[in-house]
């Protein structure tokens, strides 16, 4: 009987123990924060990119020209088959209009008749203008005067055009102010051909035109 009181007191002892310990743990437990997560880091999102810079050309050493080689074709070719449409019909009124002031002023209609009397004696056609492409002897440039001169030829067969045509800037817009037409013959080979010399009479400030030049 003895024996197991002594074995119930030990029992009652070892479950105290075990309580204490219980109690002792849950404090520690209440005492200590809870263990936070840290953010995730998300990769920041890759800048945008920068265009690339494309360095500016140097200025050119030339200066620009004062109108673009489409305006010198569009300005060779009107004014040439405006010519040739006065040689046909035998009328310069359209001609003559279309002219600066000062063009008009110092020649008349009649004027033009007689100065190219020459081609419409001929029948010379200068439709082949509206196909060929035609050569110039220099850029188009501006005069001392702020003129607008365009010469060069056309490599038609078997006589070449030759033109001087010279354009004043009237109201913004280029008006003819000189002209003159010839046609030589052309070089045998168009690969040697030389540059087309202007015709005897080029255009000066007196805008008179001069006849085209009698076929050789």
């Amino acid at each position: 009987m003895t024996r197991v009181r002594s074995f119930i007191a030990v029992i009652a002892a070892l479950a105290g123990v075990l309580l204490a310990a219980g109690l002792l743990l849950g404090g520690l437990t209440k005492d200590t924060p809870a263990q936070q997560r840290s953010p995730e880091l998300k990769p920041a999102a890759p800048a945008p990119g920068k265009a690339p810079t494309v360095p500016t050309q140097a200025p050119s050493a030339q200066p620009p020209m004062p109108v673009s080689l489409e305006q010198a074709l569009y300005l060779i070719r009107s004014t040439l088959l405006t010519l040739n449409d006065a040689n046909r019909t035998g009328n310069y009124t359209v001609l003559h209009d279309l002219a600066s002031p000062e063009f008009q002023a110092r020649n008349t209609a009649a004027d033009l008749s007689n100065s190219f009397a020459d081609l419409r004696r001929r029948h010379f056609d200068l439709f082949s203008v509206a196909l060929a492409a035609p050569q110039l002897s220099a850029l188009p440039v501006l005069d001392g005067n702020g003129m607008l001169r365009l010469t060069g030829f056309f490599p038609t067969r078997p006589l070449q055009i030759n033109f001087d045509l010279l354009f004043q800037n009237s109201g913004g817009q280029w008006r003819l102010f000189g002209i003159s037409v010839a046609t030589p013959q052309a070089e045998t080979q168009p690969q040697d051909a030389q540059q087309a010399q202007p015709p005897s009479s080029a255009p000066t400030a007196v805008p008179k035109p001069v006849p085209a030049a009698k076929k050789k």
